[in-house]
């Protein structure tokens, strides 16, 4: 039986825009209450607004420790539980090794990994606590098939992938679901830097995705009934050689 959202409490990083805030807005639709985090303050203030009551800033930097440990402090004063993390955010630089910028790496894989990780960190013993809830990362395709032309970002997919599949099989007892979505190309603003023959010619081949396809895959995740798991949910565009 397809599991009901009405009355849950999700909280999703990333949410000022791209796959996190079409999954907030999915999810919202579906009557859950959603903490809109992000370190973009103007921004999910506009947005809250738009969206409705249901929908709650909290501002966060992902990088800053002391910022991320006051983030379920927030969610807890104002809805009282969390039933849902989604750790979406992230960044992406693609490109050739030899060329590329080290210290724009750390500055990716520290939030792709670290940030990732110590977030969901901040939620997990409320969950454990509850024997309920559900953990869902934003992982990539690059996380599962090595992509030539993204070294270093399908090397921080992988650290996603690991830690899902990990972290899942610790948790199970507890009756928290931990699974990843893997989507391949999407139009947003990770994608940025593609340059743009290549942004055209995906875009013209049918090879790129948009957000609101990857939330209807994270709200199928997360609807199944409660003894299901979608450990990993691959989507891709039709035309996609991966």
């Amino acid at each position: 039986m397809r599991q009901d959202f009405s009355g849950k409490v999700a909280a999703i990083t990333g949410a000022a825009s791209g796959i996190g805030l079409e999954c907030a807005k999915a999810l919202l639709n579906e009557g859950a209450s959603v903490a809109l985090i992000d370190r973009a303050e103007d921004r999910l203030k506009e947005l809250a607004a738009e969206l409705g009551p249901r929908a709650f800033p909290v501002v966060i930097d992902l990088t800053n420790p002391a910022s991320v440990a006051t983030m379920l402090p927030q969610i807890l004063d104002t809805f009282g539980k969390l039933d849902i993390f989604h750790a979406n955010a992230g960044a992406y630089i693609g490109g050739e090794v030899a060329e590329g910028d080290p210290d724009a790496w750390d500055r990716m894989l520290n939030l792709n990994i670290n940030a990732a990780f110590r977030s969901v960190r901040a939620v997990l013993p409320h969950m454990v606590e509850r024997k309920t809830g559900d953990i869902i990362m934003t992982s990539s395709i690059a996380g599962l098939v090595p992509v030539v032309w993204e070294p270093i970002y399908t090397a921080s997919k992988h650290a996603i992938q690991a830690f899902t599949h990990t972290v899942r099989r610790q948790v199970a007892k507890h009756g928290i679901r931990v699974g990843a979505v893997a989507p391949g190309p999407v139009v947003t603003a990770l994608i940025s830097d593609w340059p743009q023959a290549k942004l055209d010619e995906a875009i013209a081949a049918g090879g790129l995705m948009e957000a609101t396809e990857v939330a209807e895959a994270v709200i199928f995740m997360l609807s199944r009934p409660r003894n299901i798991t979608i450990r990993d949910l691959v989507i891709l565009p039709l035309s996609t050689d991966l």
